[in-house]
Order: C-alpha cells, then sequence, then structure tokens
C-alpha cells in the first residue's frame, strides 16, 4: 500500500482473497459435515431412550435388541395393576381400588300401591387405579407454582431496581444453597412432625427456585422495564395491572422454561426425597428407584418410559397454558 495522492485517495495493491485448500473445503463440506455431526449426536444420546422405551413392550431382551412377542406386561407390572407384584404397589404407594357390591333396585308402582317390583341388579367393579403416581406428580407441579410465586418477583427485582443488597439477593437467588440429601436432614431436625406431602413440596421448591429465577431474570433483562411500565402507568394502568397484564405476559417464554426445568427436575429429586418420605403418596423418583432396583431390566424399562411420558405430557401442558394463559387482550 503506498502513500495518498494530491486527490487523497490511497492507492495500491487488493491483498489476494483467494481461499486456501483448507478454505475451499470447508467450504464446499463444511454445512454436511456440521448436519452429520449434529445428527450423530442427537442420535447417539436420543437413541438409548428411544430403544429403552421401545424395548418396553417387548418380552425379551437378550442382546443389543429387544426380542420376542409384543406385550404390555411390563408396562401393568410397573404401574402395580398386574402380576400381584407387592413391589410395584409400594413404588407406587399403593393404588386405589374400587369396589360397587350387588344393589337392589326397588320400584314401587304408584298405580298399585300393593304391587312392589324388584330389580337385582348384579354391579361389582374392581379397577385398579395408580392415583399414587398423579398424585406425586402434582408435588412437583405444587413446588413450581410455588417458584412462580417467589421466584418471579424476585426476579424482576433484582433485574429492574437497584437497592441495598441487591447483588446479594441476585447471588443467592441463583445459587443453589444446600444439596438435597443436606436439606432434607435440616427438614427433619428442624421440623419434625412436618407431614410429607408438605415438606416435599416446599423442598421441591427452595431446591429448584435457582433455574426459575435464572430463566425469568433472562427473560426481564431483554425487555425494557423502565418504558413498558411508564407507558401503562401513563394510560391509566395501576402498578399491579402493570406487573400481572404487561410485564409477565412480557416473559412468558422465561416462565414457561423455568417451570419445565423446576418440575422435570423436582420430579427426578431424589436425595432429598428419599430423607423427607415417610408416608403417602410416594414422590416420582421413589417410584422410579423402585421399580429399577432389583428388577428385571424390562420392569425398569417400563419404568423409565412412564418418566419419559409423563415428563412430555407436562411439558405440552406447561407449554399450552403459557401459551393461552398469558395471552392478553389478543397480544401473544
Amino acid at each position: 500500500m503506498t502513500a495518498p495522492d494530491e486527490t487523497g485517495i490511497v492507492t495500491g495493491t487488493v491483498p489476494d482473497r483467494t481461499p486456501g485448500r483448507l478454505g475451499r473445503l470447508s467450504a464446499r463440506y463444511g454445512r454436511t459435515v456440521i448436519t452429520a455431526l449434529l445428527f450423530a449426536t442427537v442420535a447417539f444420546l436420543i437413541g438409548p431412550v428411544l430403544i429403552t422405551v421401545v424395548g418396553s413392550f417387548f418380552e425379551n431382551w437378550t442382546g443389543i435388541l429387544p426380542s420376542g412377542g409384543l406385550t404390555l406386561d411390563n408396562w401393568a407390572q410397573a404401574l402395580g395393576i398386574a402380576g400381584g407384584d407387592l413391589g410395584a404397589q409400594r413404588g407406587m404407594g399403593g393404588f386405589w381400588t374400587f369396589v360397587a357390591p350387588d344393589i337392589l333396585f326397588v320400584l314401587q308402582l304408584p298405580v298399585v300401591p300393593d304391587l312392589t317390583v324388584h330389580f337385582p341388579f348384579d354391579f361389582a367393579v374392581q379397577t385398579p387405579i395408580p392415583m399414587a403416581l398423579g398424585l406425586s406428580v402434582l408435588l412437583a407441579l405444587a413446588g413450581v407454582c410455588i417458584n412462580l410465586l417467589v421466584g418471579v418477583p424476585i426476579a424482576y427485582a433484582v433485574t429492574r431496581y437497584e437497592f441495598t443488597g441487591r447483588r446479594w439477593m441476585n447471588t443467592f437467588a441463583v445459587l443453589p444453597i444446600v444439596p438435597g440429601i443436606i436439606l432434607g436432614i435440616a427438614f427433619l431436625k428442624t421440623y419434625p412432625n412436618l407431614p410429607s406431602i408438605i415438606a416435599l413440596v416446599l423442598g421441591y421448591s427452595l431446591l429448584k427456585i435457582p433455574y426459575m429465577v435464572l430463566a425469568v431474570q433472562s427473560a426481564f433483562e431483554s425487555m425494557d422495564l423502565r418504558s413498558m411500565e411508564e407507558s401503562a402507568r401513563s394510560l391509566g394502568a395501576s402498578w399491579t395491572t402493570t406487573f400481572l397484564r404487561v410485564i409477565v405476559p412480557g416473559a412468558k417464554q422465561g416462565i414457561i422454561s423455568g417451570s419445565i426445568i423446576c418440575w422435570t427436575l423436582a420430579a427426578a429429586e431424589f436425595n432429598f426425597s428419599y430423607v423427607i418420605y415417610a408416608s403417602g403418596p410416594r414422590p416420582f423418583s421413589l417410584f422410579l428407584f423402585e421399580n429399577i432396583s432389583n428388577n428385571p431390566f424390562l420392569r425398569a424399562a417400563a419404568a423409565i418410559s412412564i418418566y419419559f411420558v409423563i415428563v412430555a405430557a407436562v411439558t405440552a401442558l406447561l407449554n399450552y397454558v403459557g401459551e393461552n394463559g398469558f395471552s392478553v387482550g389478543g397480544v401473544q
């Protein structure tokens, strides 16, 4: 490159931009290689899960792939509704059985008062219903509700305002303070008479609230909170209305993500559940432990498949509630 001439224009040679051999190979095969690597990674991670779910419907699994005929016995045994296996029922916390005894209907005709017609009707239904599994799933959902009530305001406060102790609050809110087993022992010593269900819900919410705060805080940081508040308040909205109908709906993606993460982790929380549980419906993690340990592999595969099915169902439910529950005035 030379000095500028009298017109002020710098003259000189243009650098050679011809790509080298590595550059040409990258331009030609780069996207294909990255795509193949992505698919290989997903297959490596998801493949064992899919094989496990498919294998839970087979009678045998002695090699790499399952074999034999299709059956639902593995799922029925894992749910405790077949096979007479008490271990499965303990893993479920027991199941409820509805039994209706013989019912005798008596019809008295008004035309002939002295005539009474009896209709014996045998109606006995015995249907095992794994209600304990559903109740244990609700324990994690109850913890998520507490996380929403506490985590969203904390995330909003540390994002929107400057106050004394803000940095400490932000630090403690986003860092798990104690492991589950230590928190469980602390709960037993501090609240010895606290029912297991209440202790589990409180423990789940306390252990998983950092994930809710982090997810919602990231959503709030991408929003201009001050301008949104000022605009809403200038239109006559109160602070509560502004927060619930303007701020919260704007962060719905973070709230949905935080709810899904908190529920998934709470449902699989084993250490705290194992220490705290005393009676009532067993937590989902203990259901998995009972069905996986000291049981045939196909039974364990069915229990794992049940976990993934419920996780998928709850995730879809939380997404649906989030997408439809946070829409205000037609704004998605």
